[in-house]
């Protein structure tokens, strides 16, 4: 770890953000304090557990209370969620934007039952300059392409974190996270650049889904069994040499050679199971028609299609990604510990930064006609078929007479978020001063979901569960630019929320 960069002045709109965040944050503090100041009560129960004069005394209150007992008998036959929906969000909070990307892509694609939300978000990013300059009316990149060799690169990346880590004992917290969701389906956009620039892209037609892309458990389960099982044989393998003597690097390069084995079996595994892939430097020919039904064809290799048409006016290597984390400052480059997909790639990196900022780009973006890769917690107060995420969404506390006052950096440190999905903003609804008040985003589950596969956040929303954008650095802030450039990242554990794939 390197020191931090200086940090910049604060503005006034992040400065009001900072107390506004300071003033929920002191909720426990006060709580305590609050309690030290008055008599302590006698608690029901002397040992911790729920005693039946607990249940009797709650119960009695319960039912006192004439909101409680409305909300016992909508509830008990209702989606909570589906009940407790406002209207007032639902009525305000529109499908319109006066500013949105120039060109429309379609479909709208639809990642089924995997956790590829991330490539879908790349490959929705990456198929705009292709359409737009090929006059398609419809068009999808191959995900299924990118998962393949993700998958792959990921299985080797585990079983090479098992070599270098052989020393560890099986039950450290290290080795015990790294073994739990090893290949996940998930991934940062750094790993997506990993992929382009060594494999390429292809158009969904030359490899389209298959079953297990479609639906990833069986084979995810299969891949896991087998890599675990391939890990413990490494870890022996390399420990065992080093005991017998052999220097550190014999016992590496031994172990690679095993390993080398054992990553047939997962290739021929997965091969089996998605298709056998083109070759990043195989040519293949590819034939369409444009929205005008003009016949159009192309020839040459997965790596040259990416560089002729998805790496030109911004390409994927060029772009760097701003989050916004509480926790640490602002100006921050950040990396996570032992998290990657391509062996000896591009590390995961991120510039932390004031959410006002990221928004600012964001707008900056959307005028420019560049798609915004973003990452999320899609799961918080958002409702799948209206496609609305919005703070207000769900009455909850009116409902029930709670506060649910997490701050951003206390839902972090909590495990209550984290980004977890990645989607694309394509518009954004700004008001008279400018200001975002909600934002046009393209998702990835099909049309049917919100309006035509069209979700709509607001600008609360973002503040609370957006945590990364993906921006090119000539639309960056400058200074930002410096600091990703800069190196002396602030390296998290492996386990840190800012790790979770989307």
């Amino acid at each position: 770890m390197g020191s931090s960069p200086s940090k910049p002045l604060k503005s006034a709109s992040t400065q009001q953000q900072q107390n506004a965040e300071s003033e929920k944050r002191p909720r426990v503090s006060e709580t305590t304090a609050a309690f030290s100041a008055s008599s302590m009560s006698t608690p029901t129960s002397v040992n911790g557990s729920i005693s039946l004069q607990n249940v009797t005394s709650w119960e009695a209150d319960i039912t006192q209370d004439p909101k409680a007992r409305l909300a016992r008998t909508v509830l008990s036959h209702s989606d909570i969620r589906d009940a407790l929906v406002s209207r007032k969000a639902t009525v305000t909070t529109t499908h319109i934007f006066n500013h949105e990307i120039d060109f429309k892509t379609g479909p709208i694609t639809n990642q089924r039952s995997s956790g590829r939300c991330w490539l879908f978000a790349t490959t929705n990013v990456l198929r705009y300059e292709v359409m737009k300059k090929l006059k398609l009316k419809e068009f999808q990149l191959s995900q299924s392409y990118l998962f393949f060799w993700d998958k792959l690169n990921k299985s080797n990346y585990y079983l090479e974190l098992m070599i270098e880590n052989a020393d560890l004992p099986v039950d450290d917290r290290v080795i015990n996270h790294l073994s739990g969701d090893l290949i996940s389906d998930g991934g940062q956009w750094d790993m997506a650049v990993n992929l382009l620039e060594t494999y390429g892209v292809v158009p969904q037609s030359v490899y389209p889904e298959s079953f297990h892309s479609s639906s990833s458990s069986p084979l995810n389960s299969l891949l896991k069994t087998k890599l675990r099982e391939d890990a413990l044989i490494l870890r022996k393998l390399t420990v065992d040499m080093k005991s017998a003597g052999l220097s550190a690097e014999t016992a590496v390069s031994a172990a690679r050679a095993e390993k080398e084995k054992l990553m047939k079996e997962i290739y021929t595994i997965m091969t089996a199971a998605l298709g056998v892939p083109p070759l990043p430097n195989a040519t293949f020919p590819w034939e369409y028609y444009d929205e005008n039904g003009k016949f159009g064809t192309w020839s040459g290799t997965p790596l040259e299609y990416y560089k002729t048409f998805a790496a030109k006016a911004y390409p994927a290597k060029d772009s760097f990604s701003l989050i916004n984390d509480p926790r640490n400052d602002h100006s921050q480059l950040i990396t996570i510990d032992k998290l990657g997909n391509i062996w000896g790639g591009r590390p995961v990196l991120y510039v932390n930064t004031d959410i006002e900022i990221m928004k600012a780009t964001v707008v900056k973006m959307v005028k420019a006609n560049v798609p915004v890769f973003f990452g999320c917690d899609v799961g918080q107060s958002s409702e799948r078929n209206l496609g609305l995420m919005d703070t207000t969404l769900f009455q909850y506390e009116d409902t029930f007479d709670i506060t649910l006052g997490l701050t951003k950096a206390q839902r972090l440190e909590i495990n209550e978020s984290a980004m977890t999905h990645a989607m694309v903003i394509s518009g954004v609804h700004l008001d008279a001063n400018g200001k975002p008040i909600r934002y046009k985003v393209e998702n990835s589950w099909g049309d049917t979901p919100g309006n035509k596969g069209y979700f709509v956040m607001t600008d609360d929303w973002f503040n609370e569960f957006v945590y990364q954008v993906v921006v090119p650095k000539s639309l960056a802030p400058k200074d930002l630019v410096a600091v990703f450039e800069g190196g002396n990242a602030k390296v998290l554990p492996p386990w840190d929320p800012m790790g979770t794939l989307a």
